[in-house]
């Protein structure tokens, strides 16, 4: 057996990228499922306020334009001067659900959206059945 000794061996440098590509693509995929916890201790807050729900305010229209404010029943003409006495008594935070029969005319329901924003209501939803 005869060696030449000046050839030069050459490297096949294939199977080495193949085998990073993979390594690389594996770390790519488990990279963003990684999760870098941190322990912290969060300072004690005071019990003494707690958050108080406020109880939202429901008005109801019939097709003969009878309302209903929650359980109390007032007549359309009238309901104007009711509903700011009645909103006396309640918190303006509170959200206003105006529910309306759907053959009832577009200014019958903005007419009582415009009293509900006079009486100082600022969160005020229209229902639907959708």
């Amino acid at each position: 057996m005869n060696y030449d000794w000046d050839e030069k061996p050459e490297l096949n440098i294939t199977p080495l990228v193949d085998v990073m590509l993979v390594l690389l693509a594996i770390m790519m995929v488990i990279a963003p499922n990684m999760i870098y916890e941190e322990k912290i201790n969060l300072p004690q807050s005071s019990k003494t306020s707690k958050l108080s729900k406020i109880p939202p305010v429901h008005i109801t229209i019939d097709r003969n334009k009878n309302l209903k404010i929650n359980k109390d029943s007032y007549q359309f003409s009238s309901f104007m001067d009711n509903f700011y006495l009645y909103t006396v008594k309640l918190d303006k935070k509170a959200t206003v659900l105006i529910s309306a029969d759907k053959s009832l005319d577009y200014g019958v329901v903005m007419s009582v959206l415009a009293a509900v924003k006079q009486a100082g209501f600022s969160e005020v939803s229209l229902a639907t059945n959708g």
